[in-house]
């Protein structure tokens, strides 16, 4: 069954006039893989523009751009609405990181808002606990700071005191969170399924969520049920924490009344964060991570995230005709597939808290890496040999450019599909496992260790062409974004793609799924049979999947036409999303 996506869009008509007064370039080819209006149209708008994979967050943020707010300001908008609307993938509890263009300065600047662990967490008080491996769920699962807050704060001081536009208050950003946790929305399909999916009484180490009384009573109907499409969900104790975050700031998640409840649940029930690991949490202002790419400067967030590896796909593209391999042709994606499983050996290898191990990147993101790591391509062949991977983490993307050409693309998780589980009385706050993925072997380069960041899969894109942004894009997905990212900038750069035709088009997934033993390589329904069979006989082994499927994350973009000023925005149609402007 295919999927409708809603999207505020100019007409095929009107799209096709624009082409002819030569407002776009000629050589786009819009709706190669868009079937639909619904699902191919690009909204094109002048001033502002938003995207992001809930319709309602995405209104909040235009609704603060056309307020007069930056879109520093639209993006917390979005994001506070997202933890609402969209807890299965993101909440107050769980992280960020932040590319932010400053159109004043003409400078990229990158945001880590990750959380640290906590100050008690060693691999000997798990190992004392019996546990090998650190739980996935439950109040063991919950064992870092959460970092959200803390970077819509540094953002929105920082948007204040450095942009030209100084946005709106703090205190008017959460109005559209306050709203709908106070006064109720409906249920979209995709919180439902996640909902079903997470009360399983038969899986009672994961997928059996109502066991936690503080999911089960905010999440869940009270019979226990999940939530029917269209039916109005209230999350009262979320609207009071948000209005005092509006009022008092980050000040009080941190150091006041919501920490406070917070640690006393989690020490009440073993625990291990202290309200000294609050107190001490900051977000962190990084250098972003560059490579080049046909012209472009590609920006991407530096370790504890995976970006690197993001820009050592395109770091290896560039030794590469990726034009000349054809689009949708089993070369494009055999290429692409054998590129990401080299830049995934240099993350496995490397990635954690740079604070803790030093990580080579010049030597990873240089030229001449990218050339080594591309002779060893051999296109009759995949690679074998490689460790399993795993798709981790449930994620939302959110991409914003305002009427100034100030852009952010902000990237908000909580790890796995709603986090640990865990909602401490009175705060309506589910807490993320992102902590969860640290390693209790001592040998391990992302090895548990007290007030450490994790290895963390979220990364945040852009592309600058002459120090001004060209695409602004990302997506959910774990192990998927850069592969994700790969074919986004890919189609839009190397084959003049627009950004819905680009997110549209077929995907793939390199990795392994919950359970599985090994890895396979995941392709949507849409690519022909003979490319499939063709990528088998080069070894891989391909596993079909839907037509659009939300196993391949939710992208999403935005293009600013350097000619006309243009914003040409995209949302997924594998998701609820909504790309909008104005």
């Amino acid at each position: 069954m295919r999927k409708c996506s809603s999207t505020l869009t100019l007409s095929a008509v009107a799209l096709t006039m624009l082409m002819a007064a030569g407002s776009v370039s000629a050589e786009k080819s819009p709706g190669k893989y868009c079937d639909t209006p619904s699902r191919c149209t690009n909204p094109i708008t002048k001033y502002g523009a938003v995207t992001s994979p809930n319709y309602l967050a995405s209104v909040a943020g235009l609704e603060v751009l056309q307020n007069g707010g930056n879109a520093v300001d639209a993006a917390i908008a979005v994001a506070s609405t997202m933890n609402v609307v969209y807890p299965q993938m993101t909440t107050l509890g769980g992280d960020n990181f932040w590319l932010i263009y400053n159109a004043k300065t003409k400078e990229v600047k990158a945001l880590n808002a990750s959380g640290r662990s906590g100050e008690k967490a060693t691999i000997e008080f798990y190992k004392s606990k019996g546990y090998d491996k650190i739980p996935s769920r439950g109040y063991l699962a919950a064992n870092t700071v959460p970092g959200t807050v803390s970077g819509w704060d540094a953002a929105h001081k920082y948007s204040r005191a450095n942009m030209s536009n100084k946005g709106l208050p703090w205190k008017d950003l959460f109005n559209s969170a306050i709203l709908y946790a106070q006064d109720g929305f409906p249920v979209t399909t995709s919180l439902h399924r996640w909902q079903e999916i997470n009360v399983d009484p038969k899986d009672s180490e994961f997928r059996n969520m109502q066991r936690f009384d503080g999911f089960r009573q905010m999440y869940l109907k009270p019979d226990g049920s999940a939530y029917k499409v269209g039916e109005v969900m209230k999350l009262p104790q979320l609207a009071n924490t948000y209005k005092l975050i509006a009022k008092d700031g980050a000040e009080v998640f941190y150091r006041g009344s919501i920490a406070k409840k917070i640690v006393a649940d989690l020490q009440k029930h073993g625990g291990v964060l202290t309200l000294k690991d609050f107190a001490d949490h900051k977000a962190d202002w990084v250098k972003p991570l560059t490579v080049d790419y046909r012209g472009f400067t590609a920006y991407n967030l530096p370790p504890n995230t995976q970006g690197m590896a993001s820009l050592e796909i395109l770091n290896i593209l560039n030794n590469i005709d990726v034009k000349k391999l054809g689009e949708g042709s089993a070369d494009y994606y055999h290429v692409l597939v054998e590129a990401t499983k080299e830049a995934f050996v240099d993350r496995d290898k490397y990635l954690t808290d740079p604070d803790f191990n030093k990580i080579p990147l010049d030597y990873l993101l240089s030229k001449q890496h990218g050339k080594e790591q591309a002779a060893r391509i051999k296109m009759d062949m995949a690679a074998k040999d490689l460790k399993p991977l795993d798709p981790k983490g449930d994620t939302v993307w959110i991409g914003v450019v305002d009427k100034d050409g100030n852009a952010v693309s902000l990237i908000q998780s909580i790890y796995h599909d709603f986090g640990s589980g865990i909602v401490p009385p009175g705060t309506g706050v589910l807490l993320q496992n992102r902590g969860s993925f640290f390693s209790l072997d001592p040998s391990n380069v992302n090895r548990l260790e007290p007030r450490k960041r994790t290895f963390h899969t979220l990364n945040a894109a852009m592309l600058l062409k002459d120090k001004k942004p060209y695409l602004v894009y990302g997506t959910m997905g774990g192990e998927g974004q850069p592969q994700t990212q790969a074919a986004i900038a890919t189609r839009i750069v190397d084959f003049g793609m627009f950004p819905q035709d680009a997110v549209a088009a077929p995907r793939w997934l390199h990795g392994r799924t919950w359970g599985a033993a090994s890895n396979d390589l995941k392709m949507e329904g849409r690519i022909s049979q003979s490319v499939l069979d063709e990528l088998k006989k080069r070894g891989h082994p391909v596993a079909k999947l839907d037509d659009f499927t939300d196993s391949m994350g939710h992208a999403g973009a935005i293009l600013i036409d350097p000619a006309t000023n243009l914003r040409y925005s995209a949302t997924d149609p594998r998701g609820d999303g909504l790309a909008v402007g104005y």
